[in-house]
């Protein structure tokens, strides 16, 4: 069984010929996976200690009462 590799164009001519409903299905699916990715990426960075500087700045001016409540 070999792999069919479609380029970037290739999908690009699919999705536009999908009927609304698939296409719906489609970016939904899209949507999700974006934001799986997007959730995976910041704990990553929260357990790199790459959000640690602005966690204690964000503190440190709540602390000091410079917020804005909403």
């Amino acid at each position: 069984m070999s792999k069919v590799m479609l380029t970037v164009e290739q999908i690009e001519a699919a999705i536009l010929k999908l009927p609304p409903d698939k296409f719906k299905i489609l970016q939904e699916w899209f949507l999700n996976l974006d934001h799986q990715q997007w959730d995976k990426q910041l704990e990553q960075n929260i357990a790199n200690g790459k959000l640690d500087a602005l966690a204690r700045e964000a503190i440190s001016d709540f602390e000091a009462g410079h917020y804005k409540a909403i």
